[in-house]
C-alpha cells in the first residue's frame, strides 16, 4: 500500500459556523449540502476545536495459565466534547441551561440554573477539511451529560465545556460523518 499525503487534513470549522442544535424530531441532514431545517448555530467554539471519543470497552476471559481467550465488548460509549465561548449568545445558553430556563423576554436574560434533566437533541459539527472538501457529522439523539467548570477570569473568554453523550438512532447508529470526494 502507497502511502498518500493528499489524504492527510486538519479540521477547521465551517466559514457560516461549525455547530448547531435542534429539537428532536428536526430533519436530519444526510450529506455535506443538505439544509439545516429547523437547527440553532451555536456560534464560536474554542480553539481546541471539537473532540469525539468512540472506544469501545471489553472484558476478558482468561484461560488456567493466564492466555486471554475471549474478549467480549461491554460498552461503546460516543461522546463529543468542545467549548462554546460566545456566552452572550442566547441560544448557547438555552443549549447549556435548557430552553425553558433561560428567559429572554424582558430587557436582561434570566438563566434559571437547576437540576432540570437535560433535553436530547440532534447536533450537527460541520468543517472544512484540506483542499476545500466538506465534512459533516451528524449525532441524531444526544445530550449534555457533563458541563465543564465556568471560569470567569480578565485573561480568558467565558466559554462552556460541552460534553455530549449520544444514544443509538432507530438504525443502531450513534452518529454519521459525511465527507464531500
Amino acid at each position: 500500500m502507497a502511502y498518500d499525503a493528499t489524504k492527510v487534513s486538519t479540521g477547521k470549522p465551517a466559514k457560516a459556523g461549525a455547530i448547531y442544535r435542534a429539537d428532536l424530531g428536526a430533519t436530519l441532514p444526510t450529506n455535506t449540502s443538505d439544509a439545516l431545517t429547523g437547527f440553532t448555530h451555536l456560534g464560536y467554539v474554542s480553539d481546541a476545536g471539537v473532540t469525539n471519543s468512540n472506544s469501545p470497552q471489553s472484558d476478558t476471559t482468561k484461560a488456567w495459565g493466564g492466555d486471554i481467550v475471549l474478549n467480549l465488548q461491554t460498552e461503546k460509549d460516543d461522546t463529543w466534547s468542545f467549548t462554546l465561548i460566545e456566552a452572550m449568545n442566547d441560544d448557547v445558553l438555552k443549549a447549556v441551561y435548557g430552553s425553558s430556563n433561560v428567559d429572554t423576554s424582558g430587557s436582561e436574560t434570566v438563566i434559571s440554573a437547576n437540576s432540570d434533566d437535560q433535553a436530547d437533541a440532534s447536533w450537527v459539527i460541520d468543517m472544512i477539511l484540506k483542499n476545500g472538501k466538506l465534512k459533516r457529522i451528524v449525532l441524531p439523539n444526544a445530550k449534555i451529560t457533563a458541563l465543564g467548570d465556568i471560569v470567569y477570569s480578565d485573561s480568558d473568554a467565558i466559554g462552556y465545556e460541552i460534553t455530549l453523550s449520544c444514544v443509538p438512532d432507530e438504525n443502531g447508529n450513534t452518529h454519521y460523518e459525511y465527507i464531500t470526494k
